[in-house]
């Protein structure tokens, strides 16, 4: 094993991290959480990552896309009472997941960093909040993910979907690697230690979904 000495994890702070695989970037995974993430030197600037977001073609007419996205808006609206307020974390381009849970109801604030920059709306408390394939984008995924949480009320619920983590084995093999704007990770080991750190209930709905639950 090859420890990481003056990098600690970007999710748990822990240092215990060694190499995990090589290709044309070093992954590297922590022995705590289990997040396996790469170096900032070798993360895009921000241009670079924001004209990748823009070749995103994720539109709400799209029958596809919204029954793709339905694997984190189904679970996630059972969770809630009527005309719940949410946040949308990470919106994109194209706005399509808070649009169906209008449709259902609720009121729904958006933020992205490069779309819907607002900080504003961060500041505020919801009864749920929706990332869909935006946490494996995090430079930052421990103070981001506080945030969020700081930002649900009791009861609340954060809903995640994200490409998880099989084994070292088939890492290698990994599509969801290949984008160089997917810098961090998860696991169900990773959210099971984010459930841990949080004491929150965890809900594993898929292969790509969790809940968090504020208790």
């Amino acid at each position: 094993m090859v420890p990481l000495l003056d990098q600690c994890c970007p999710l748990c702070q822990s240092g215990n991290a060694s190499l995990f695989h090589q290709d044309d970037r070093a992954y590297f995974r922590c022995s705590d959480c289990l997040l396996v993430f790469v170096l900032p030197h070798q993360f895009l600037s921000a241009q670079d990552e924001k004209s990748r977001y823009d070749t995103h073609e994720n539109s709400a007419k799209d029958a596809g896309y919204r029954r793709f996205l339905n694997r984190l808006f189904l679970p996630l609206s059972q969770c809630l009472l009527p005309q719940s307020c949410g946040l949308d974390f990470g919106s994109g381009p194209g706005p399509t997941l808070s649009g169906m849970f209008e449709e259902a109801g609720h009121s729904v604030a958006l933020y992205d960093l490069f779309y819907a920059p607002d900080t504003k709306v961060l500041q505020r408390q919801y009864d749920f909040i929706s990332a869909s394939e935006v946490v494996e984008h995090l430079h930052h995924p421990r103070r981001e993910l506080e945030r969020l949480w700081s930002c649900l009320k009791p009861k609340g619920v954060l809903g995640i979907m994200t490409k998880q983590v099989i084994d070292q084995a088939a890492f290698p093999h990994w599509h969801y690697k290949r984008d160089l704007t997917h810098v961090c990770f998860f696991s169900i080991e990773t959210f099971e230690w984010l459930a841990h750190h949080w004491q929150a209930a965890l809900t594993i709905s898929g292969n790509d979904v969790v809940l968090l639950t504020k208790t």
